[in-house]
């Protein structure tokens, strides 16, 4: 059946003119996480702010909010060039946004290639906004692998933060309202971009990241086709989500079980790699409190549990379609390492788990953060609006 719908989806893309055959199967590219702490005390409450963002989807609450871009969070760049000849620009990977955004530190060089749309665009990041001006250009990913046209942001004033900008692989759908006169008009992301100019053979994308503590190369991003070599055992599909808003999103359904206790049924939400914590519903935050024994820390709003109470820590279990992938209680911890950063004791022990302030709705109760993505390989596929899951090496790792 996956053959015959592949074949399908293939057929389907011949009618879009010449050439019909993709010129890569996959394209993997490095990422770099970036441990980006310049307002450490501040870590927990930009996730917050980003979630409640994300939830509210009014387009009143949204212009409200603040400009420009934060260095509070774990961060995942990826080297883009824009132009001919190209400029590098170090962006941020956003699978809640859709928008390719520079200019937020290194500045945009127009080229030959560089068009000025005249449109004035706009995108919300959680909790802040950016504002600019929309050109297309041509986008390279790798050496050969180019797209010409794209449409791209650029804001209108450098942010002076350590960051070029956003490559948002979020659904396209996500550019509804981003042009302010012309907010009923959508464009394509850069997954679409690859997949329309032939450049790959399915609008897919393949996400690795690995638990760390330091700065390093330690995460793969992948166009066009999944890469067996960095997962194990099974990958396997769910559909995307149908409940709004998390199907704005890359949502779909699952309940939470921490050990033998259901803490979340079956319920909508998101994955989201611009966030760093797991937060779940109020009432299933509070049943895993309790399952716990955390105590509210009160400098890190996290959890703190002792030694004792951690190595009696049961696997929290995500129900996701047939399978069910764990976090350890290794996974559930915040780095002992990083500490610092989130203004922690050291050598205490702090939950990833958090509120989100609202209790079970049925739409909005769960987003999976860094601390999830870290732990299992990610594929985002637009073909068949699915997500797919898979466990790694670093699935059961005691990095934390």
């Amino acid at each position: 059946m996956f053959f015959a719908a592949s074949l399908l989806a293939l057929l389907a893309s011949s009618t879009m003119g010449s050439p019909v055959e993709a010129r890569n199967s996959r394209i993997t590219l490095p990422m770099t996480r970036r441990l980006e702490f310049c307002n450490s005390t501040n870590l927990v409450q930009h996730d917050e702010a980003r979630v409640a963002a994300l939830r509210d989807y009014s387009a009143h609450s949204r212009r409200a909010h603040i400009y420009g871009l934060e260095n509070t969070h774990f961060t995942y760049l990826i080297s883009v060039g824009i132009g001919n000849p190209p400029t590098t620009y170090k962006l941020m990977i956003d699978t809640s946004s859709a928008i390719t955004w520079v200019g937020a530190s290194t500045q945009y060089v127009p080229t030959v290639t560089s068009f000025d749309t005249g449109e004035a665009i706009w995108q919300e990041h959680g909790s802040i906004v950016l504002i600019g001006t929309q050109w297309t250009d041509t986008v390279t990913l790798a050496h050969g692998v180019t797209v010409t046209r794209m449409p791209i942001g650029v804001a209108s004033h450098p942010m002076g933060v350590n960051i070029d900008g956003i490559l948002g692989i979020g659904p396209a759908g996500l550019t509804l309202d981003a042009l302010l006169n012309r907010p009923r008009d959508t464009f394509q992301t850069i997954t679409g971009y690859l997949y329309h100019q032939h450049v790959i053979w399915q609008p897919l994308v393949g996400i690795s990241f690995q638990p760390s503590t330091v700065d390093t190369d330690d995460g793969q991003l992948s166009f066009g086709e999944t890469d067996p070599g960095l997962y194990t055992g099974d990958l396997r599909f769910t559909p995307t989500t149908l409940t709004f808003p998390s199907s704005r999103y890359w949502g779909f359904d699952q309940r939470i079980t921490y050990g033998p206790r259901i803490i979340l049924g079956l319920t909508a939400g998101i994955i989201d790699s611009s966030s760093t914590f797991i937060w779940l519903a109020s009432d299933a935050f509070d049943r895993y409190r309790v399952e716990t024994g955390g105590n509210l820390d009160a400098a890190t709003r996290l959890l703190t549990i002792t030694p004792a109470q951690y190595d009696n820590l049961l696997d929290l279990d995500f129900h996701i379609g047939l399978e069910i992938y764990s976090l350890t209680r290794n996974a559930q911890i915040w780095p002992r390492p990083l500490n610092y950063a989130i203004n922690g004791v050291d050598g205490a022990i702090y939950l990833v788990v958090q509120s989100i302030g609202i209790p079970f709705g049925g739409t909005f109760d769960f987003v999976l953060g860094c601390v999830f993505l870290q732990r299992f390989y990610t594929v985002l596929d637009r073909a068949f609006d699915r997500i797919g899951f898979a466990k790694t090496v670093f699935t059961d790792a005691t990095t934390n």
